[in-house]
């Protein structure tokens, strides 16, 4: 990408040092960097726009409210969705497998029913569906990942049965960087009646994502991992599904009418957004997708690509590493160990050189499991990150390799 150098400028925090070394971040599927423009869109609305929504006929809640629902049909046209009804602003991706979970799975799941999900979840994609199971008594079938870290289309097609009610895989693995085939998966799913809940968390900012051509029923995604703000996501339903299920949390604006008798449910999407929401969050969001427009999905998975290929032949050279997760379709994610030194120690070590990367299970533990190891080294890109950036990973790598043995 020939203006990369641009766009990295657009990150005030890249011009910051570490311990008397220049910032190197690589650490995006933890969480992105903000550009300037969605600093300054948060900034603006709390100094110039401050208001509640959909509750004032003055002013500044009217521009606040305009501003809120432009983000809604901002992040509508960036996953291709039919309506901003099916646009559920929450916390996050964890929040939005969690509302699935709490509402259509107990509402439709009974004691026998299955859930599938793949061996390489978040434990957010994990443990929802293990309270269901102790609480309804349905069963939680994993599809197990290969040596490379990749599904087998085949192994799941033997897995689904009349019986398997929910799929819900990740679309890209925050541990091993696998991109699973999820179209492919959520047609075998739809052979059996099962609907398909995708967790989206690391693929919106790292390629293009239409839920229409996906035929996905739910997907969900945050706004820290794709150059927004914290506290801000999106649960994507189809709009019949979402009508008929039970509200997720009870209050403010997510009534129509209430009396001591009875209470009428507002219309999509206000339904599933009681209280006042994260209304700073969303305008950032809304201004994070201009972001990733303006620089195009495709344009950043592809340079990001680039980088990845590039990181894996550089450390492959040495002595005793190892990568984990080595799948043909692979995002912009490197995790690997080094024989004989804990990668706490090694992350440790690099953060003296300014560079911030992350040593963990990543909570991805049965990812882990499977590798056998405790846990990874893992290097995850951004679009502000350059080849230089990869370059002062290797040597530091190679440094502190040198020191802990």
């Amino acid at each position: 990408m020939s203006d990369i150098s641009l766009l990295r400028a657009e990150f005030p925090i890249l011009k910051q040092t570490e311990n008397g070394q220049p910032l190197v971040y690589l650490d995006s599927a933890a969480t992105t960097q903000k550009p300037q423009s969605v600093i300054d869109a948060i900034t603006q609305y709390y100094t110039q726009e401050n208001a509640n929504v959909h509750r004032g006929v003055y002013g500044l809640s009217e521009r606040a409210t305009e501003k809120y629902e432009g983000a809604r049909e901002k992040v509508r046209a960036l996953l291709n969705a039919k309506s901003t009804q099916e646009i559920i602003f929450v916390r996050g991706a964890t929040e939005a497998i969690n509302l699935v979970a709490a509402t259509w799975a107990r509402d439709q799941l009974q004691a026998g029913d299955e859930v599938l999900i793949t061996e390489m979840e978040h434990h957010s994609n994990i443990v929802p569906w293990q309270l269901l199971r102790d609480q309804l008594g349905i069963r939680l079938n994993v599809l197990r990942i290969n040596a490379l870290g990749e599904v087998c289309l085949n192994a799941m097609a033997s897995m689904l049965t009349p019986k398997t009610k929910l799929v819900s895989i990740t679309h890209m693995s925050n541990a091993l960087g696998t991109i699973n085939p999820v179209k492919e998966m959520i047609a075998l799913a739809h052979g059996v009646g099962a609907k398909v809940m995708v967790d989206g968390a690391q693929a919106v900012a790292h390629m293009k994502v239409d839920v229409q051509d996906l035929n996905c029923d739910f997907y969900a995604f945050s706004g820290h991992k794709t150059y927004g703000p914290t506290g801000i996501g999106v649960l994507y339903g189809k709009q019949s599904l979402l009508e008929a299920m039970s509200p997720y949390q009870a209050g403010g604006d997510m009534i129509y009418s209430v009396t001591f008798e009875k209470t009428q449910y507002n219309v999509l999407p206000y339904k599933f957004e009681a209280g006042t929401p994260n209304i700073a969050g969303a305008i950032g969001l809304g201004v994070a997708v201009d972001f990733l427009n303006r620089v195009g999905q495709d344009a950043i998975g592809a340079y990001e690509h680039e980088l990845m290929v590039y990181a894996t032949e550089q450390l492959q050279t040495i002595d005793g590493l190892r990568i984990i997760g080595q799948a043909k379709n692979k995002g912009g994610v490197v995790s690997f160990v080094v024989e004989g030194v804990h990668p706490h120690d090694v992350a440790t070590l690099m953060d003296q050189d300014g560079i911030a990367v992350r040593a963990s299970h990543h909570c991805a533990m049965p990812v882990m499991q499977h590798f056998k190891v405790p846990s990874t080294i893992r290097a995850s890109l951004g679009i502000y990150n350059n080849f230089e950036d990869i370059d002062r990973l290797v040597a530091s790598v190679q440094e502190a390799i040198q020191m802990l043995r």
